[in-house]
């Protein structure tokens, strides 16, 4: 399985990092998840490029996860590609439904699937992925996803809080990518510091853990917050970026 983070940012952009998408690509297949603002350029510039990124999984609906969604509809139908499969929480299909009602031209131009996902486990293409609850401003789900020709799982918690749901579902996998928004002295909920997403991982089996979703709080603090967070956890961490792959 190979992850290729395409946006590694926030909300409040700093001309450094997209907003948030990762490329998540085993065997045949290649999905992607989130798709907010300057991922589809990114995606574009990845060998599979956005023609052959036919299915996209949600973790949640804030824009800046889903931001580029019709502008991928649009470029894949320019591309001739015909069709695309979008799957997230509840709420994924009156999504879709609303940015065609704004862009009503590209109802049509491919065959769109849309599938809401209550949580459990389920099948998307051939990965089978497994859900937590986030705690956050929306309903959304961390995902782990587990494929035949993988070694190992991968798992990504969206935007959330540090909980012990998603350390659970986490626990065992090769690599874990979770929200640490803001550095510990900010006084912040949805979103997890450093301290607090140490201590729920102490204890987990994830062999490395590393940190997005990066709010411009973060900038000039990343080796403190990796400290923070070891101050608890044992794997290893590092922090995502902006074209970062991981082979797992």
């Amino acid at each position: 399985m190979r992850v290729t983070f395409l946006g590694t940012g926030s909300a409040m952009p700093t001309g450094e990092r997209n907003q948030t998408g990762l490329l998540v690509e085993a065997g045949d297949d290649t999905l992607l998840v989130d798709c907010g603002s300057g991922v589809l350029g990114a995606l574009a510039g990845t060998e599979p490029g956005y023609e052959a990124a036919d299915t996209v999984l949600l973790t949640h609906h804030h824009l800046d996860h889903v931001s580029d969604l019709l502008a991928l509809l649009k470029a894949r139908w320019l591309a001739g590609e015909e069709s695309l499969s979008v799957v997230g929480p509840a709420g994924t299909e009156s999504l879709v439904t609303g940015l065609l009602d704004v862009h009503d031209y590209l109802r049509g131009r491919v065959d769109l699937d849309v599938r809401e996902v209550d949580g459990g486990a389920f099948d998307l293409l051939e990965f089978e992925i497994g859900t937590a609850e986030t705690v956050h401003s929306m309903e959304g789900f961390a995902y782990r996803f587990s494929h035949p020709d993988a070694d190992g799982d991968f798992c990504f918690s969206g935007d959330s809080e540090a909980t012990a749901d998603i350390a659970d579902l986490a626990d065992g996998a090769r690599v874990l990518a979770h929200d640490c928004s803001f550095p510990d002295e900010v006084d912040v909920s949805n979103h997890p510091t450093p301290n607090a997403l140490g201590e729920t991982l102490a204890g987990r089996d994830v062999e490395e853990l590393l940190l997005t979703h990066l709010y411009p709080h973060t900038d000039g603090k990343h080796e403190e917050m990796i400290e923070s967070v070891r101050a608890s956890f044992g794997g290893t961490v590092g922090m995502a970026r902006d074209g970062l792959t991981v082979e797992i």
